[in-house]
């Protein structure tokens, strides 16, 4: 009997995150191998816990969770967002233009599928967070990368991003605090940014779901205050800076001109109609989760735990005689990049290959970020600080081995 087939979008899309080196982790686990895992972004895995005030409120309302609720989300949801959002500076915002999802990655899909049409155009960073341009692909668009070079603190060149708009391009997606990079957007990028959306009547769709995590005085800056009128989709949620992954709790607020918008906020609405609703139970932590102080300070000030994990890994790049790093202001992830002046053949891939078989250690490669001929590897912070002296003291015993056969071959 012949085979099924599977879809022929999926021939370009990617998820290593969780791909066939997790796939490899596992089978070495399996086998009795212990592996320290740098790859998922997944506090609860790594011993952080979510507020309690949060799980209580879930606690409480069990019965009120046992029929499907409003399409885009509980209002009393939907209000909080909506007030965080208006304190924000954000324009436009009322309960209707706000969208609850089961987390952050089911409203990217949904927003790119009410934009797109086959062969639409959206821009993308380059690192992305993979679900982007998955999201992107799936309905039917192209993406086109606007790259973010570690020479320029991995932040986008708005000159470079407006040269790639062409009749087709529909929208501009922004990462801030960025995944995989850690940069945190300055205010003056994100007015140039604007600007090039607003001649080329481009929605702006920004993953501001690390907006709280942030280091060493860095600030976030809301793109939706600084984009006033013009069309924008904020995303955020519950699972990093809550803590709450298995929550799955993410939302949208759609924010700008009205009227410009109307057609879009209703085709949203019907999608979330179509899949009935997000899950009811989590979505009573999000009024509690947003009228109260976020808790992540205590992990990212100065002596906290993703604080301390971040300085073992400058320190550990540091000590290096293969990395540099462009030091992260926010998120929860690392990009380090090997140097090509002390190794000059180098694929990512097939360093966190050997890094995993003979030294134990998962990590992301920088390819699997869409970024061509990539030197980065990603790390994230959320392994107690002191395993990361340990991760650099393998990942160094590899990138050595490597220049010592290059070495041998170059002799030969």
């Amino acid at each position: 009997m012949a085979s099924i087939k599977p879809s022929a979008h999926l021939a370009d899309v990617r998820y290593e995150i969780r791909g066939a080196l997790t796939r490899r982790s596992r089978e070495l686990e399996a086998a009795g191998l212990p592996i320290i895992k740098l790859n998922i972004g997944n506090p609860g895995r790594y011993g952080f816990e979510t507020p309690p005030h949060l799980r209580e409120a879930i606690g409480q309302h069990l019965r009120d969770s046992e029929a499907y609720g409003h399409e885009q989300g509980l209002e009393e949801a939907r209000e909080a967002i909506a007030a965080q959002q208006r304190f924000r500076g954000a324009r436009g915002v009322e309960v209707e233009r706000i969208f609850i999802g089961n987390g952050v990655s089911e409203l990217i899909d949904l927003s790119l599928r009410a934009l797109l049409q086959p062969g639409d155009e959206v821009l993308l960073p380059s690192p992305d967070y993979p679900l982007w341009s998955a999201a992107t692909i799936l309905n039917d668009g192209k993406p086109r990368y606007y790259r973010c070079l570690a020479e320029n603190g991995h932040l986008p060149d708005p000159a470079e991003i407006e040269s790639l708009i062409t009749p087709r391009t529909r929208a501009l997606v922004l990462i801030n605090p960025n995944n995989p990079t850690g940069a945190v957007y300055p205010r003056e990028l994100l007015e140039r940014i604007v600007e090039v959306a607003a001649r080329h009547r481009l929605l702006l769709l920004c993953d501001e779901i690390y907006d709280e995590i942030l280091y060493d005085g860095a600030l976030f800056q809301p793109l939706a205050e600084v984009a006033g009128d013009v069309p924008c989709v904020s995303f955020g949620g519950l699972s990093k800076v809550h803590r709450a992954c298995g929550y799955r709790v993410g939302w949208m607020s759609l924010s700008g001109d009205p009227s410009r918008t109307a057609d879009y906020r209703d085709a949203l609405q019907l999608l979330a109609a179509l899949r009935l609703c997000a899950n009811v139970t989590a979505q009573w932590a999000v009024l509690p989760a947003l009228e109260t102080a976020p808790t992540i300070g205590s992990l990212t000030s100065a002596g906290g735990r993703l604080h301390e994990a971040r300085r073992m890994i400058l320190e550990g790049v540091a000590a290096s005689d293969y990395l540099d790093l462009v030091t992260p202001g926010g998120a929860l992830y690392a990009f380090p990049r090997v140097r090509a002046d002390h190794l000059a053949e180098f694929d990512d891939n097939a360093f966190a290959l050997r890094l995993l078989e003979e030294e134990s250690v998962l990590v992301v490669p920088g390819s699997s970020f869409n970024v061509p001929h990539s030197r980065h590897l990603r790390l994230t912070l959320l392994p107690p600080p002191e395993q990361m002296r340990e991760v650099f003291v393998r990942i160094e015993r590899v990138l050595a081995r490597m220049a010592s056969e290059q070495k041998t071959r170059a002799v030969a």
